[in-house]
């Protein structure tokens, strides 16, 4: 009998320090380099965007994958790789941890639409401001100390 499964997952990070260096300009490159990442997983990509300073991923996630691993491999990867760019001149590396939220097979649409809509969501509300939102959001417990 084969398996089975639908493991959506919104993932956020943000870059170091929450430097904004992840230019406008340049940043498709970045996202075609984590899909193939992703693909790599055996994971389907089915939004990636972010802002200068953070990135937003939905996907869903393979049963033969950690979630841990799977972050690990794609924050890491990622980061070897833009500091060998020369569009990504400031990159110092990705900031530790992330916040990753199941999402419905009901509410995938409004999320990716979400995530599409990311650089105008940012002129009105700041990385910090929205990952504590989304964190207050989903119920999950976290120390104020990470967001002095």
């Amino acid at each position: 009998m084969a398996s089975y499964r639908q493991i959506y997952y919104h993932i956020v990070f943000g870059t170091k320090y929450r430097q904004k260096t992840i230019p406008d300009e340049h940043c498709d490159k970045l996202y075609k380099y984590i899909w193939g990442i992703i693909k790599n997983k055996n994971c389907k990509l089915y939004r990636i965007n972010g802002s200068l300073d953070h990135l937003h991923i939905m996907s869903d996630l393979h049963p033969s994958i950690a979630l841990a691993d799977y972050l690990r491999t794609i924050k890491t990867s990622s980061s070897i790789w833009l500091k060998t760019q020369p569009e990504f001149p400031r990159f110092i590396g990705w900031a530790e941890g992330y916040a990753a939220f199941t999402i419905s097979h009901s509410d995938r649409h409004r999320v990716i639409e979400y995530i599409k809509n990311q650089k105008e969501h940012h002129k009105k509300e700041s990385f910090p401001v929205e990952y504590k939102r989304l964190l207050k959001e989903f119920d999950v417990d976290f120390d104020e100390k990470y967001f002095l």
